[in-house]
């Protein structure tokens, strides 16, 4: 999976790729590794993946791992995969939604969640 920036006139994040996951799938465990941060700058994440309806790990520059635990289960996310988001900074922060993008014959708005902080996280490794 990857992070790709588009060119707009704001910024948008897309995460596409991957097998479809469901709510039954595993969120991986992780323990702390920090104080959580309120935003992450753009430029620095390499990758996102979507772990869960509810939870979505943002990898950044240097291989550090932020866990971010929506406020609520946003449905389809995890089933869909991808989502966009806007911003006119270059920062994704706790105070910004997402928003999933469903493919029906073409990729289109579904829900729309809000984040909640990203926590720094080590991934246990099984």
């Amino acid at each position: 999976m990857r992070v790709i920036a588009l060119p707009l006139s704001l910024a948008v994040v897309a995460l596409l790729g991957g097998a479809a996951a469901t709510s039954d799938d595993k969120v991986p465990a992780a323990t702390p590794d920090g104080p959580p941060r309120e935003c992450l700058q753009l430029s620095q994440v390499r990758n996102s993946q979507v772990r869960s309806d509810q939870v979505i790990d943002f990898t950044v520059s240097g291989g550090k791992v932020y866990r971010n635990t929506l406020d609520a289960p946003c449905p389809e996310l995890g089933f869909e995969q991808r989502f966009k988001h806007k911003t006119p900074l270059n920062q994704i922060c706790s105070t910004d939604t997402i928003t999933v993008l469903r493919n029906l014959g073409g990729l289109e708005s579904g829900a729309t969640c809000g984040l909640g902080t990203f926590q720094p996280v080590k991934l246990v490794k099984h």
